[in-house]
């Protein structure tokens, strides 16, 4: 018998003092992914698969999400949380695709020649101010975060 899914999910962890890596298959998004055995239920992230293992199911209008600081194939309980879709898009790390400074929220203005700061937050653009330098813009776009979105580290 191949044993249980939570005996399975655990067996493709790697434990360490702080993340717990999942070893096993990666969504092409990046994320792990786990096959809990059945058509019926279907695959699910792992890190989702981990927290619904000590928590159970993710409340309804919530999705689990990783810390900033933890890689994306985490799946330690204790650095998951269930939020908004909204936070969970304020907790994105990195910049856009699109970016060009390399750091999210902050680009330059040509006319100006100045790099200017700003967030998204409920639908609306909150500009943090204009900044001889893209560091500046940084800490300015950092500001704005702590001061508008609710889940920030």
């Amino acid at each position: 018998m191949r044993g249980t899914p939570e005996e399975r999910f655990w067996a493709k962890v790697d434990k360490t003092d702080g993340c717990w890596l999942w070893t096993a298959s990666v969504h092409p998004a990046g994320y792990g992914y786990f096959s809990r055995g059945t058509r019926v239920e279907g695959p699910v992230y792992a890190h989702v698969f981990s927290w619904e293992l000590v928590n159970g199911p993710v409340p309804e209008g919530k999705e689990v999400d990783h810390r900033k600081t933890c890689p994306k194939w985490c799946v330690n309980p204790e650095h998951l949380r269930a939020i908004t879709h909204k936070q969970n898009m304020e907790n994105r790390a990195g910049p856009n695709r699109n970016s060009t400074s390399g750091i999210r929220g902050v680009h330059f203005c040509k006319r100006d020649k100045k790099w200017r700061a700003q967030i998204e937050h409920h639908g609306k653009t909150i500009y943090g101010g204009s900044f001889d330098t893209a560091e500046e813009a940084a800490e300015a776009r950092i500001a704005l975060e702590q001061k508008y979105f609710t889940h920030s580290d």
